[in-house]
């Protein structure tokens, strides 16, 4: 059926968000079951925000602000007293279904992460829509926190970094993981990338009015806007951890706003051509990391296609043709711990998906993390 148009000659009669949501209900109604009603009816409602307090700026005043409009940190108060006791005591039991994992050749990484709890994200409770303020720069000029999905955070938790770590983020714009991971404060060095020129400055805006000068040297940060497919070739081997935040169909967008929408009947190929594209970016992740870093490789997606289906198919190719072999990370103890504040999907064939429902409008976010063997 052709495009077509309405007498005012400037809107389509089928919109890319109908074409997205005729998509997903085809799709998504057989891979999510009875929980794609409450995903679909999430989605198409306001999507929940958290603030990324900036630890570059002065904190105090931001931090008691956003208590006194009752939001919590929902990292370092994540499920209740002693619930990071919880999650490293002894005995924790890591895998309600190993088999599941072994039948995709996972091994199982019994260690508990390490949280970086000087990350903070400020989340309103359960239930609440209320919007933030928008940030106000400090004497220095710093912004006192960033706006984004709060889900978007656990990405850059999960990497877990560690003090003198060297860093790639693969796909850095618009700059918010980017901006999580920094505030880590354990990074020696950060490569950050974005193929899009236009993106690669937007990013480097972001940066600048949340970073002091001194911390964007090209001693400790290098911007850049090289194919991301290609690092492998460029810096093999080389990093502690790498973020692989790919491309995808960004579901709640696609559902909700035209502009920029992947589901123009123009962009049908681009959207096609995704999970390859996803794949060769996340085999470029597994060589530019070293023998024992880790990988993270995040979407926005529900979509199986591009998200455990390109982990395995890059997991094969990385053994197969590159001699690399990579076991997952169970990330499971991370969804006990944020329980709470994220709607987890349950039993997830590999990696860990939010899930948006209304009561906790995050999401959806996909994320699996790999280690790469010596």
């Amino acid at each position: 059926m052709s495009l077509q148009y309405s007498q005012a000659g400037s809107q389509p009669k089928y919109p890319a968000t109908n074409l997205a949501l005729q998509n997903f209900d085809a799709t998504y109604s057989l891979q999510l079951g009875e929980q794609w009603p409450s995903v679909r009816v999430s989605m198409l409602c306001e999507q929940k925000y958290g603030a990324l307090v900036n630890n570059f700026s002065t904190t105090e005043g931001v931090i008691a602000d956003l208590q006194s409009q009752g939001c919590r940190d929902f990292v370092c108060q994540p499920v209740g007293v002693g619930a990071l006791e919880r999650l490293h005591a002894p005995g924790f039991p890591l895998h309600d279904n190993p088999s599941t994992l072994e039948s995709v050749g996972v091994i199982q990484d019994l260690a508990p992460p390490r949280l970086r709890t000087n990350i903070k994200c400020f989340v309103f409770p359960g239930g609440d829509i209320s919007r933030f303020k928008p940030s106000r720069p400090d004497l220095y000029g710093m912004l006192g926190y960033y706006l984004m999905d709060a889900a978007s955070i656990l990405p850059a938790l999960a990497l877990d970094v560690q003090e003198g770590h060297s860093v790639l983020d693969v796909c850095a714009a618009p700059g918010g993981k980017t901006l999580a991971l920094l505030q880590t404060q354990a990074i020696r060095f950060l490569c950050v990338n974005d193929i899009s020129v236009s993106r690669t400055y937007r990013l480097q805006r972001v940066l600048n009015s949340y970073v002091p000068k001194e911390l964007l040297t090209e001693e400790r940060m290098r911007i850049t806007s090289f194919d991301g497919r290609k690092w492998g070739e460029i810096e093999r081997d080389t990093f502690d951890r790498v973020l692989v935040d790919v491309p995808c169909t960004t579901d709640r967008h696609s559902v909700m706003e035209d502009e920029n929408n992947i589901f123009k009947r123009a962009r049908t190929k681009e959207r096609q051509r995704l999970p390859q594209l996803q794949t060769e970016l996340l085999l470029a992740g597994i060589e530019a990391v070293r023998p024992g870093g880790q990988v993270l490789y995040s979407t926005c997606s529900l979509s199986q296609l591009q998200n455990e289906y390109v982990v395995e198919r890059a997991m094969h190719l990385a053994r197969e043709e590159h001699g690399i072999s990579l076991q997952v990370v169970d990330l499971r103890p991370i969804t006990r711990l944020f329980k709470d504040t994220f709607h987890f999907a349950p039993d997830p064939h590999l990696g860990q998906l939010v899930l948006p429902h209304l009561t906790a409008n995050f999401g959806p976010i996909y994320m699996c993390k790999l280690q790469r063997l010596s």
